[in-house]
């Protein structure tokens, strides 16, 4: 008993899981700033370069890269209401496997839209992208299809049907992948859209 009782005082809580996803991105924000950026570029940056150069983990760690402060916050804000929320309704565990799930996804997607894109026109740009904006994506989306009838306040003033925001959200994706993803990764953000659908499935037919 008292082994157990020391496991459970170690197992982290909801919200050091949340804290620590967000200083994990904090931390690599701040390498982006004072690290060699041929290194950060290597290491932290999906691109189908990358991939082919065999540095599979950029398929990871570029879901805790932000080299912009802008990037970073947007991203922190979606992670703290909602990854809170995730994590105290089916625990921290299931709310890291999540994110990782949503990284993994972004990251496919953008690869698969990226290697389609340069097989049609040899002479397309070549992209890289980071950030944790599938992950995010994820975790948000199963918030929205676990309760489509919540209110969310934009900019913490505007109410926002939960139904709504998550149309809102799929149909600017899908519309920056019809424009060819020139800033914003829709296909990435779709990646993570994927896997709020299959847990939300999942979560449904008690297979979790």
């Amino acid at each position: 008993m008292e082994f157990e009782r020391k496991i459970m005082r170690n197992v982290p809580t909801s919200d050091e899981v949340v804290l620590g996803l967000i200083g994990t991105n904090v931390a690599i924000y701040f390498l982006w700033q004072f690290a060699d950026l041929s290194f950060m570029r290597k290491h932290f940056v999906i691109s189908l370069e990358n991939l082919k150069s065999g540095s599979l983990h950029t398929m990871l760690t570029s879901a805790f890269s932000h080299s912009e402060l802008d990037h970073l916050v947007t991203n922190m804000i979606g992670l703290y209401f909602f990854g809170t929320n995730i994590s105290r309704l089916f625990g921290p565990a299931f709310l890291l496997k999540l994110y990782v799930a949503g990284a993994l996804g972004g990251s496919v997607f953008f690869l698969l839209h990226r290697a389609y894109l340069e097989s049609t026109n040899p002479f397309h740009w070549r992209a890289h992208a980071l950030g944790a904006s599938a992950a995010v994506n994820a975790i948000i989306l199963l918030d929205v299809f676990l309760f489509p009838k919540n209110i969310y306040y934009v900019n913490l003033v505007i109410p926002v049907p939960a139904i709504l925001m998550g149309a809102f959200i799929i149909g600017s994706d899908l519309w920056r992948i019809k424009k060819g993803d020139d800033n914003i990764s829709g296909s990435a953000h779709m990646g993570g859209a994927f896997v709020a659908l299959l847990t939300w499935v999942a979560l449904k037919k008690g297979w979790f």
